[in-house]
Order: structure tokens, then C-alpha cells, then sequence
């Protein structure tokens, strides 16, 4: 299987880098108007000090019997990030004042995570109650799964409140579908204030989890309607696939969104790309469009993986700043299912893809 042809870097190397990235990504938002978000790096060092190792242990006894739990919980953050800004809205289950997220196209039989979310929140109440907000656990839990997977760190602006409400509607709007054209998912992107070279470096985060077979299964059987398989699919690629998903076979077997390191954070996404291994249709038009800008972006992630790790960096940080809720706004949710006061929270039923 193809690999990057890099080595991967240094973690304390990255660990500077990233924070100096970080150093000027904040001066260069001042003057962009990101810096309206009031989020700190040194938010809870008073009141909640070990918010983060507080995350990063629960996650990492996750990890021992779920190695997708970490794809999962940063797919999460991105969920919650692109619907109305980052506000733990994602997490909410459905009740007599909220149409849950969780029941969105994107979310439905897919989203995962939420039982690793409340038992983060359940100890983070136990050493600090109150305090630590569930868009913060999401945007912590993000940045430690990915760097628990052999990917970079770097500092989490925190401080993030709570939405009292979430957005169905929007969630069906907004969240890139799998089917997505090259046009299309920039069109999602800029959206949120997220441009081009966002959408590759973000989507690079396919270099770890699964996905559903009904969620490419049109690429190996009939494609655009045509009757035939996707053009752009390695043809080896295509047999293994057809063998995991069968026409008729069960639409939710998994297959790894990268078939080289599945449960690792590395540059193989990119490499992947270039030989057709792309597992999704919104995965391979970052290659395999004619004519498109985001293929050198590609070619130089999959040279250089230090240079997708910083330019990762960059844009989780970019995506977090997103429509947040600070100062009295929204709350802080005791439980993160339901806002606080509500007693008619319900889960919905959920089967993992990633």
C-alpha cells in the first residue's frame, strides 16, 4: 500500500512549531476579526488546571477497546463546528424544546463518541464542577486525539460556551456530504469562513476512522447513474471494495478511510489520493478534479508531512473560532446531552461510521 514518503517528525519538534504557528495565527486574527472570540489558551488554569490531562485519560482508556475512538471524537468537533459555529450543539439529544443534530443525514447511524463525551464531562464535574464547558471537552478531545494517533498538539484556545438550542435544519444544510464535487465542498467550506487550503488540510483528518459502505457504495456500482464504477478508483482498489460491499450486501460494514495506517494520524491521506485510493468521492476530487487548485496542496502534503501536520494545525485552530458562544452567552452544561434544567432528554440510536 502506498505510504508517505516522508518520516514522521519529531513530536516535541512539531510540538514548538505548532505553538509558534499558533503565536502568529492569534496576531494575524486580531486583525481578521477572529479575535472577537475571546478564547485563551490559559482559560481554565485557575479553576480547572487539569482539564486536559483530565481528557486526554479518559480518551486514552477509551483507545484500548475502541482504536476509532479517536477519528470519532474529531469528526465530532468538526460536526459541531460547521453547524452554528463550535456550541456543543452536536451533543444535544432530541427533548421537548430540541430537534437533535444527532438525527441529521450526516450524524444519523454515523456520529460516534457521545458515551467518551459524557464520561469525560463526568470527571471533569467531579474535579471541577461547572466549569468546563461541553464545546471546549469537544475542541480538547479533538486536539488530543489526534495527537494521541501520532499527530501533532498544539494549544487550544478554550473558553467556549454551550448552545441552549440545536439546529437539524442546519446540520442537513451544512455538513459536506461524502458525494460532494470539488465545487461543492468549497462552497461548504468558504461557508464557514474556511477556504482552500482549509479544506484540504482539514480533510486530511480521513487519514484515520471508517465509513459505512452505503456511503460510497455508488462509486463501485453505479456512479454518477451511470450503471458503472467511478473512473477515478484504483482498479485493485475497486475489487477490494466490491469484495468488503457487495451490491447487495449490508450498507453499514466499514471500511478504513485509509487502508495503509487506519488508526494512525500521518500524511498517508495524501499519498493515497495519488494513486486512486481514495475511499470517498469527497476524498478523491482533491486529486483526481481536472484543473484543480487543491492538487499541488495535495502533492505537498504527501512530500512533506510536517508541512500538513503545521498547515493542520493552522486550520483546527481557524475551524474552533467559529461562531463561538462567550461571556454570558449560552451556559455551561452540566450534562451534555441536554441543556441545564431539562429532564426530558432522550438518546437517539446510533451506529458508528468512523
Amino acid at each position: 500500500m502506498p505510504s508517505s514518503s516522508s518520516s514522521s517528525p519529531n513530536n516535541y519538534n512539531i510540538k514548538i512549531l505548532a505553538s509558534i504557528l499558533f503565536a502568529i495565527l492569534l496576531i494575524l486574527c486580531a486583525g481578521a476579526g477572529y479575535g472577537e472570540a475571546q478564547l485563551s489558551p490559559t482559560f481554565y488554569d485557575e479553576d480547572c488546571p487539569n482539564a486536559t490531562s483530565i481528557v486526554s485519560a479518559v480518551i486514552e482508556e477509551a483507545l484500548q477497546t475502541d482504536p476509532r475512538i479517536a477519528a470519532s471524537l474529531t469528526r465530532l468537533f468538526f460536526h459541531d463546528c460547521f453547524v452554528n459555529g463550535c456550541d456543543g450543539s452536536v451533543l444535544l439529544d432530541n427533548s421537548s424544546t430540541i430537534d437533535s443534530e444527532k438525527g441529521a443525514f450526516a450524524n444519523n447511524n454515523s456520529a460516534r463518541g457521545f458515551d467518551v463525551v459524557d464520561n469525560i464531562k463526568t470527571a471533569l464535574e467531579t474535579a471541577c464542577p461547572g466549569i468546563v464547558s461541553c464545546a471546549d471537552i469537544l475542541a480538547i478531545s479533538a486536539e488530543e486525539s489526534v495527537s494521541l494517533s501520532g499527530g501533532p498538539s498544539w494549544t487550544v484556545l478554550l473558553g467556549r460556551r454551550d448552545s441552549t438550542t440545536a439546529n437539524r435544519t442546519a446540520a442537513n444544510e451544512a455538513l459536506p456530504a461524502p458525494s460532494f464535487t470539488l465545487d461543492e465542498l468549497k462552497a461548504s467550506f468558504a461557508a464557514v469562513g474556511l477556504d482552500t487550503t482549509d479544506l484540504v488540510a482539514l480533510s486530511g483528518a480521513h487519514t484515520f476512522g471508517r465509513a459505512q459502505c452505503q456511503f460510497f457504495s455508488d462509486r463501485l456500482y453505479d456512479f454518477n447513474s451511470t450503471g458503472s464504477s467511478d473512473p477515478t478508483l484504483n482498479s485493485t482498489y475497486l475489487e477490494t471494495l466490491s469484495a468488503l460491499c457487495p451490491e447487495s450486501g449490508n450498507g453499514s460494514v466499514l471500511a478504513d478511510l485509509d487502508p495503509s495506517t487506519p488508526d494512525v494520524f500521518d500524511a498517508d491521506y495524501f499519498s493515497n489520493l495519488q494513486v486512486h485510493y481514495g475511499l470517498l468521492q469527497s476524498d478523491q476530487e482533491l486529486f483526481s478534479t481536472s484543473g484543480a487548485d487543491t492538487v499541488d496542496i495535495v502533492d505537498s502534503y504527501s512530500a512533506n508531512q510536517s508541512a500538513f501536520f503545521e498547515s493542520f494545525v493552522i486550520s483546527m485552530n481557524k475551524m474552533g473560532n467559529i461562531s463561538v458562544l462567550t461571556g454570558t452567552d449560552g451556559e455551561i452544561r452540566l450534562n451534555c446531552s441536554k441543556v441545564n434544567g431539562d429532564s426530558y432528554g432522550s438518546s437517539a440510536t446510533l451506529i458508528a461510521e468512523y
